[in-house]
């Protein structure tokens, strides 16, 4: 019998060869990013609850874009309360304070992180961003989006909204490890397939713009010899410019 641990990596494995076989939707999310990069305007990205953690995971990493502008609110995170952020979700009118706090303008791109992307502040920051002249690409799971009814009140789910859809490939409800005489599944995939494939995107990102014969700025690891140095030039150049630096 297959230990369990086994089968939550083989079905990690299988999810991650579904994304390269899906890559050109990679691809599309790679050209727009780095036309965005090009035409100087601003990256950002968004999710609430644990599908905010794909945005840090862009966000000031080694060997990633310096031009990410995450949209990091508390209330919608996990470290305040996470199940106030689940509340929050579901109130399409935080869309409309994000939308003015950070400022998105026509021609930005924004990365918006839903698993199910049902609920109504996914929805509706992604019309509202639309509207606005901003790009949208979201990464869901289509099988989970597709299995629900949306809870926004157009009845529109994120991928329905969106310009360019990053399927995770994940299962409905998201964990995918089950186990005989208990109801209960475990281990969910969105956070490690979803980092995979923003992680490809990265690398496809810097070798179209070097195609393209523009320089793509990188952070380094704080860790090796150099890295200091090299980041904090990108510090004091963006401080302003980009939110939490």
């Amino acid at each position: 019998m297959m230990r369990k641990s086994d089968e939550y990596l083989e079905k990690v494995a299988q999810k991650i060869e579904q994304c390269r076989a899906a890559s050109n939707k990679i691809e599309q999310f790679s050209i727009a990013l780095a036309d965005t990069i090009q035409a100087q305007k601003k990256f950002f990205a968004f999710g609430t609850g644990h599908s905010s953690l794909l945005a840090q995971e862009l966000f000031y990493r080694a060997g990633g874009l310096v031009c990410v502008q995450p949209i990091l609110e508390s209330a919608l995170m996990l470290h305040e309360s996470a199940s106030k952020s689940t509340q929050l979700e579901r109130v399409a009118a935080y869309a409309h304070v994000i939308m003015r706090h950070y400022s998105l303008q026509k021609g930005d791109l924004l990365l918006i992180c839903s698993n199910s992307g049902r609920n109504p502040l996914c929805v509706e920051l992604a019309v509202l961003a639309r509207q606005a002249g901003v790009k949208i690409a979201a990464l869901t799971s289509v099988a989970h989006s597709l299995a629900g009814a949306s809870r926004h009140e157009s009845g529109l789910r994120l991928l329905e909204c969106a310009d360019i859809v990053l399927d995770n490939f994940g299962e409905i409800g998201d964990a995918c490890v089950g186990f005989d005489g208990f109801s209960a599944r475990t281990s969910p995939t969105s956070t490690v397939i979803g980092a995979a494939i923003l992680q490809a995107a990265v690398a496809e990102t810097v070798a179209l713009l070097l195609r393209r014969g523009v320089a793509p700025e990188v952070f380094a690891s704080s860790n090796i010899d150099g890295g200091d140095a090299k980041n904090a030039a990108f510090l004091e150049r963006y401080s302003k410019e980009i939110r939490f630096l």
